[in-house]
């Protein structure tokens, strides 16, 4: 989401070094952009205040040469750091409160900036054309790479599976229906021939295993056997993806591969897949997006009755 705010640095500033502050998790994905010179380690957990943590973090950073920084979060704490670091120009949006923690401070339309991905690029000042859409890099020497230390196979183009979503269940398709339209395509009821690979982290390794249960093999779980690296590699090779609404989705637009887009409880308004190849499903009941993490309704019908055949359809259309 902020690569494009990036990109539009890059062509104001082309002899800046941009440096960005971000869990080590993250730093796979980072080394992606072409736009980023370096990435800081952001040791503080979702939510973790450590007040000395961030002040000795940010008389560090003061050591450096920082002209200015951008604050993505909106938190009072995440404006932190920058100020301890005497970072002269200090730009983000008001958010909470944060008068004195940032001196370049904005505000925004939301009926003008609906996108969160224009938000962030809006802070490099006026727009000079649309926003440009993320760009992720992959090499097929890198590709070659993640599938070799895997025993993947080399020659084939392959459906990819994203089926987890860190954000809770209410972003999650069931695996019974990832398994079905696995099972359909398997039946040659599609133009594809290759493989079917589920990826994710750790935490979706479960929901992978069911997934290859149901299907019957035809699915391979490689969910918690993967760095984010080789994910980012198997993505890029991929014939097309089926995603939820995840980090894996915008993954996949970022390499620019053949996407379907599965939207339950959020909104494809607020953070839609950033590619032209990107086609959402969504049934847009009443109910939806509630942005909860659970449904509260406790029947979840926007995922659990978003059918396996009219993905298939999509799918087969535009993959």
């Amino acid at each position: 989401m902020m690569q494009p705010l990036l990109m539009r640095l890059r062509r104001q500033r082309p002899d800046a070094e941009i440096h960005v502050l971000a869990p080590a998790w993250s730093a796979p994905l980072l080394a992606r952009m072409p736009e980023v010179a370096a990435v800081i380690e952001n040791p503080f957990a979702h939510g973790q205040f450590d007040w000395t943590g961030r002040k000795a973090l940010g008389w560090r950073l003061a050591r450096t040469d920082f002209a200015q920084a951008y604050v993505l979060p909106n938190s009072w704490k995440s404006a932190l750091v920058p100020f301890f670091a005497r970072i002269p120009k200090r730009t983000g949006y008001h958010g909470e409160a944060r008068y004195f923690l940032l001196n370049d401070r904005h505000r925004f339309d939301a009926t003008t900036l609906p996108r969160l991905v224009d938000r962030y690029a809006a802070l490099a000042g006026p727009p000079d054309g649309p926003t440009p859409n993320p760009r992720l890099t992959s090499t097929p020497n890198q590709q070659h790479a993640a599938r070799a230390a895997l025993g993947l196979p080399l020659d084939v183009a392959p459906i990819v599976f994203c089926p987890g979503a860190e954000y809770g269940p209410a972003k999650r398709w069931p695996a019974r229906h990832f398994a079905a339209l696995a099972r359909k395509v398997s039946r040659g009821d599609a133009p594809f021939t290759g493989p079917i690979w589920a990826v994710g982290g750790p935490g979706d390794a479960a929901t992978g295993a069911e997934i290859e249960r149901l299907s019957e093999g035809t699915v391979q779980n490689l969910c918690g056997r993967t760095t984010l690296e080789q994910v980012i590699d198997l993505i890029a090779g991929a014939r097309a993806v089926v995603s939820n609404d995840s980090g894996l989705m915008h993954v996949a637009a970022a390499l620019d591969r053949p996407l379907v887009a599965l939207y339950g409880s959020s909104s494809p308004t607020y953070t839609p897949p950033l590619s032209p190849r990107a086609r959402i499903v969504s049934l847009k009941l009443e109910c939806s997006p509630c942005f909860k993490r659970e449904c509260p309704l406790g029947h979840l019908n926007c995922l659990n009755e978003l059918p396996p055949d009219q993905v298939f359809a999509v799918l087969v259309n535009d993959a």
